[in-house]
């Protein structure tokens, strides 16, 4: 039968044939009855059942086997669930056969009867095939029947002895070049460094393959014959000189080389010199064992080309098999226990022995002093060897020597006479009068368990990694005899292999991750990559501006990762939050109006512009946006454009249109709005007139942004003068992050491709919805799956399965997600970890298992909703983004029943990010803050307007008189609404000044009464003793507002009302005018008011809030308002230092370094105490006095005078301030 080319081979068949070594098997079971085919009762049993039993076949000579397939014995309950294999050449040095490059393990059988294939991914050539049981019938024992699938496999080999021995092979004189050429061959060696292939081509050019450490490295050279002269192109590859085969395949192509190293492989740019470079000779100078090097028919050749083969030094046709057992410690239980020697009654000791790692720590061997009662420890920590020897009663003497240990190649230590000799020449000092006496054991790695152990101490980790080479007093320990238990004794050891894997080769760190590794796991140090997980997968920065303004950040630069997970790397952008749209600017190196100076000599000019970001990061921008636009302007003196004119964008097409006009229309903007100079011309430089004027206007067409060049012409006649200028690329909207889909049934759903994650998988979006459960999305496979899902109102579910069993990733939330704002999910599973983010909760992770199956294998459409019979989801699903790519759920919608294409509805999730009264509107694509009833602007209403006054400078802001007193003029006074509930006055403002006394606000109504407020001089007295802020006067009432001490600004929030049992400002009934400061002495002041006006203000006022009412704001940004100014006003940044929100009534600004605020918190804690304090001492004074009040405000009410306008804290400096005989009582 033919099995993928190869001849399927019934071993059974030809038993006599085939040799197979068995451990000990019962004496009722025939050995020879093994094979699956064979027909009749049998098949392998051993005599004990444990994992320490194995099946080895030798199938005669190398063989390239595809497939095993087991089956249970016959007519029993014993068969396996789960095996290793093992292949050899030689029935020794075995290496373990790994599905994934991870899982060791196969699936066995779940019956005696039924027969399990397993084919192999890739061919396996190897002459000895080793089965170990893992897993068997718990109510049975091991029973296995076997076959195998395959065919012969028939190759030359050279053997190099490592001098200067070579093949050298001078191949025919092309008569073209080839679009590709191919080199491959495989090798094993025990060396870890030698060169393995140079191939020479024309002009001194050559490529050389090195294998250094383990690794195979590919170095260009041009003139030199050796690689340290070379250009290191690419390096792959990790821990080959483990005596297999491996197989390395080099392709030169047109513009890059592929360098494969068995089933890995990685591409490089070719070098220019190398674009049209051939081969014509190809030298193995070598120190390994290699097949004889192939080279392939190239394209466009119609006949294999000749070769001539030539040999020099020590080359022979065979492959010598050096015999090397090792022995692989594979967890914390591991331990190898040997014989003592009787010859160490002379004193003497000599171990020597070979070990590599990727542990930094672990204890190698150990032995006792009984004479001296003591041990001596020979370990490694922190990736250095050091021998400790410890004696009772005395301390213990310490030596260490190497350092980076632990990186995976062999290293080789000798202990001779006490005397440590370390293969990087280190030699400890001859240590006297310690002697050893005869020992019944000698542990290395760790201990035994049981009376052994009583014995043995190991106050260090047990050493994982593998040893060869185990030598005591000069004898080579036989690992074969300690495998048969014939010596010694072990557990958990792997004798006869080293299983040694490189987890960081190829490297699952992604985007700059660097990995290192131990023994069982690889980590990721994504610092300074911009990623983050387990293996730097998933961004930490938005995709754009448009996203970071969702979460409430300002104008600045910020890092944008466009594609999130995918390789475009992060860039850093300017993001202008300032209008309603927010605008990704991207600058380049000359943003400025150049001049160009006219030259006979030439007759153009070339501009060329570098931007701050890649090519790439452009495209991927420009592509995602929903507008970009780029300025440019030429000014121009007798300087033609016509016919002269062009620009080269990012795909070097050229471009012969000028910004404002159509593309490759030949024509300026002016001509679209037929406002040419010249209308017989469609640019006014064509005009040709002899004097300045410009064509200006934007480039709009995304297709031909960014500019990359200017060519300009016309530029040589005498007199011609021009400058040009091309401003930033400017974009903005995200098509990504508004891309949404409504399902307003559960039994809606959308329909993608198959999700291709195998490896690496994130998934967010954002949601909304008001039903307590559903799910998001799912894509099935045969056995693997994924899913998220809303299991409750506040638990969302991460669920997955890649063979290991199902897994749930959960995150439970303490705040419903049902409640109809937008909620963000952030799914992702790698190769070490799944993880779950919800919001800003707690994430939840789940790490996968060591050797566990690592691909995600899915089949199905990936549906987002459910189309099986779980619930589906009923709401919003937007910006949903798989490794990436953000998945058009909008197009999708359009054609699908059931599912409707965006989804209104934003204010209620970013309508808090309006500030300062700002009142949120809603867009089909998200928001935006109305700043119309806020003394505030910007995006979120949160730039103070303020202005810088002079003691001449003023504002009035007319109110309208209300309807019902315009009809009677006279009015009514105040009091008559004493019993009317009225709303109060809300005034909000923030100033810095250094006037005092002074005057900020002025408000009259029109019943001539009046609202004030100003700075009074005992203020700053009052300030020094509270160390509190400003004292502040409203009409009679006095305010006492927080104020950091070391601060220059005041933030002032006014909030009078009438409330019982309390003294406040009473509400205005109508106000006519607000004044910001006086412009002049208003009728009804009293002479200290009049005087403390006719002083002005002088300093700076920002944030003004009457009531709905924004008078600076008014006076400045629309001056259509009735407003009226006095003396020039111009807007400043003086207020910016101010708190955003002047309803705070703390700040943190310093003017005095850090230690302001730990003063700040001295000063707080303090004002608390004293606070508290005097609370309850009013409290109890109250309560005591209670009678006595009432009986005083009786005396007083009946003897009350009308109110006067007079002020408890005088405007003059040299007033006294003396309170009223009225005492009112104040609420601060």
């Amino acid at each position: 039968a033919l099995q993928g080319g190869c001849v399927i081979v019934c071993v059974c068949v030809w038993v006599w044939c085939v040799c197979f070594t068995l451990t000990a098997y019962t004496h009722y079971y025939n050995p020879l009855f093994v094979f699956v085919p064979c027909a009749g009762a049998g098949g392998w049993s051993p005599l004990v059942s444990d994992r320490y039993q194995w099946l080895e076949v030798d199938l005669g000579r190398r063989t390239q086997i595809t497939a095993v397939a087991t089956q249970g014995r016959y007519g029993s309950s014993d068969w396996l669930t789960a095996y290793l294999l093992m292949f050899s050449d030689t029935g020794h040095n075995w290496r373990q056969h790994r599905q994934e490059d991870s899982l060791g393990a196969f699936p066995g059988n779940s019956n005696a009867d039924t027969v399990v294939q397993y084919k192999l991914e890739q061919p396996v050539i190897a002459r000895f095939l080793r089965l170990i049981p893992l897993d068997w019938n718990p109510s049975g024992r091991i029973g296995l029947r076997l076959e195998i699938y395959g065919c012969r496999y028939t190759s030359s080999v050279a053997s190099f002895d490592g001098s200067r021995s070579s093949l050298v092979y001078r191949l025919s004189v092309r008569a073209s070049w080839t679009v590709m050429e191919t080199i491959s061959l495989k090798f094993k060696t025990l060396k870890n460094s030698g060169t393995l292939l140079h191939a020479e081509g024309q002009q001194d050019h050559s490529l050389t393959l090195v294998l250094e450490k383990g690794k195979l490295l590919l170095y260009h050279l041009q003139g030199v014959s050796s690689s340290s002269g070379g250009q290191l192109l690419v390096s792959l590859g990790s821990l080959l000189d483990d005596q297999h085969w491996h197989h390395v395949k080099l392709e030169r192509l047109s513009t890059h080389l592929n360098l494969t190293v068995d089933k890995n492989t990685l591409q490089v740019q070719i070098p220019a010199d190398l674009s049209h470079w051939h081969i014509h000779t190809v030298r193995g100078n070598t120190q390994t064992h290699t097949h004889i090097l192939k080279q392939t028919c190239q394209k466009r050749i119609h006949s294999c080309r000749n070769i001539h083969l030539f040999s020099s030094g020590n080359v022979t046709f065979s492959c010598a098999e050096p015999v090397s057992v090792a022995v692989t410690f594979t967890d914390s239980h591991s331990f190898l226990q040997l014989p003592g020697l009787t010859s160490w009654s002379t004193g003497l000791v000599s171990v020597t022995l070979q070990f590599r790692t990727w542990n930094k720590g672990g204890l190698l061997l150990t032995f006792g002093l009984p004479q001296q009662d003591g041990t001596v420890f020979l370990y490694l920590s922190q990736a250095r060897l050091r021998l400790q020897i410890s004696k009772a009663g005395r301390s213990s003497l310490d030596l260490s020597a190497g350092s980076g240990l632990n990186d995976g190649q062999w290293h080789y230590v000798e202990l001779k006479n006490l005397s440590l000799n370390f293969c990087i020449d280190i030699m400890w000092n001859h240590l006297d009068n310690l002697k050893v006496q005869p020992l019944d054991f000698f542990p290395f790695s760790g201990c035994p368990t049981g009376e052994s152990a009583q014995k043995c101490k190991n106050p260090f980790n047990t050493f994982q990694g593998c040893m060869r080479l185990l030598n005591l007093d000069d004898q080579t320990v036989d690992l074969i005899k300690v495998q048969q238990r014939l010596l010694g004794n072990y557990s958990h050891l792997q004798i006869d292999m080293c299983g040694i894997i490189d987890r960081c080769s190829p490297s699952h760190c992604e985007h700059g991750g660097i990995c290192t590794q131990s023994w069982s796991t690889f980590h990721c140090n994504c610092s300074n990559s911009g990623y983050r997980g387990a293996t730097c997968h998933s961004s930490i920065y938005e995709q754009s501006c448009e996203a970071y303004k969702h979460k409430g950040n300002m104008s600045g630069h910020y890092y944008i990762d466009v594609d999130g997970s995918g390789p475009i790397k992060p860039q850093l952008i300017y993001c202008n939050m300032t209008e309603d749209k927010t605008w990704m600017v991207i600058q380049h190196n000359n943003t400025e109006l150049t001049r160009v100076q006219s030259s006979a000599e030439r007759n153009q000019h070339f501009a060329y512009f570098d931007y701050s970001s890649e090519e790439e990061q452009l495209v991927a921008v420009i592509s995602q946006s929903e507008h970009c636009e780029q300025e440019l302007s030429y000014h121009c003196r007798k300087s033609r454009l016509s016919n002269t004119l062009g620009n080269i964008w990012r795909n070097s097409c050229y471009q012969t249109s000028w910004g404002g006009a159509l593309t490759g229309t030949q024509q300026c903007g002016c001509s679209l709005q037929d406002s040419c100079l010249d209308p017989s011309h469609d640019c006014n430089c064509d005009a040709d007139y002899d004097q300045w004027t410009e064509d200006s206007g934007l480039l709009t067409h995304k297709e031909t942004l960014p500019v990359r060049s200017l060519v300009l012409g016309d530029i040589h006649r005498p007199g011609s003068e021009a400058a040009y200028r091309v401003g930033p690329l400017r974009c903005h909207g995200d098509k990504n992050f508004w891309n949404a889909a409504f399902f307003d049934k559960e039994t809606s759903y959308l329909h993608f491709p198959t999700f291709q994650g195998e490896l690496n998988a994130d998934i967010s979006f954002l949601f909304k919805t008001t039903s307590s459960s559903g799910v998001f999305l799912e894509n099935l496979g045969i056995k693997d799956f994924i899913r998220i899902e809303l299991s409750s109102s506040m638990e969302v579910v991460f669920s997955f399965d890649v063979g290991n069993g199902p897994l749930d990733v959960r995150v439970k939330t303490s705040l419903p997600l049902n409640d109809s704002r937008w909620h963000r999910v952030q799914a992702e599973r790698n190769v070490k970890e799944a993880s779950l983010r919800v919001d800003n909760f707690p994430a939840a992770t789940h790490e996968a298992p060591t050797d566990g199956l690592m691909h995600l294998q899915l089949n199905s459409q990936l549906f987002i909703g459910t189309a099986s019979r779980q619930k589906g989801f009923l709401g919003c699903i937007r910006s949903l983004q798989l490794n990436g790519i953000t998945l058009d759920l909008e197009k999708r919608a359009k054609i699908t029943p059931g599912v409707l294409p965006g989804c209104p509805g934003h204010c209620s999730s970013y309508g808090s990010l309006c500030q300062n009264e700002g009142r949120c509107e809603e867009k089909a694509n998200g928001f935006s803050c109305d700043c119309g009833q806020s003394a505030y602007t910007g995006a979120f209403c949160h730039k103070e307007v303020s202005a810088t006054f002079k003691s001449t400078t003023s504002i009035t802001y007319i109110l309208k008189e209300p309807f019902e007193l315009s009809r009677n003029s006279s009015g009514l006074p105040s009091s008559i609404y004493s019993d009317i509930t009225l709303r109060g006055e809300n005034i909000s403002l923030s100033f810095s000044t250094n006037q005092s006394p002074a005057l900020l606000l002025y408000v009259s109504s029109f019943y001539r009464e009046y609202l004030i407020l100003l700075i009074n001089k005992n203020g700053e007295d009052s300030q020094i003793a509270f160390s509190l802020g400003c004292l502040l006067l409203i009409n009679d009432c006095v305010f006492l507002i927080l104020q950091p001490i070391f601060s220059s600004h005041c933030s002032l929030v006014v909030h009078c009302r009438q409330s019982r049992g309390f003294i406040y400002l009473p509400p205005f009934p109508s106000p006519c005018c607000v004044f910001l400061p006086l412009d002049s002495e208003p009728d009804g002041l009293d002479a200290e008011m009049a005087e403390l006006a006719s002083l002005g203000f002088t300093g700076c006022l920002s944030g003004v809030h009457f009531n709905s009412i924004s008078p600076l704001k008014a006076a400045l940004l629309h001056p259509d308002s009735p407003v009226i100014v006095t003396s020039p006003l111009v807007q400043s940044s003086c207020g910016s230092s101010s708190p955003a929100n002047t309803y705070a009534a703390e700040t943190t600004h310093s003017l005095s370094g850090t230690g302001s605020k730990v003063s700040l918190c001295m000063l707080r804690v303090i004002a608390v105490v004293i606070f508290v304090t005097l609370s309850a001492l009013a409290v109890m004074a109250r309560f005591i006095c209670s009678r006595k009040e009432t009986y005083r405000n009786q005396e007083v009410k009946a003897a009350q005078p009308e109110d006067s306008n007079e002020f408890p804290f005088s405007g003059q400096p040299d007033s006294p301030s003396a309170p009223s005989e009225n005492q009112k009582e104040y609420f601060i």
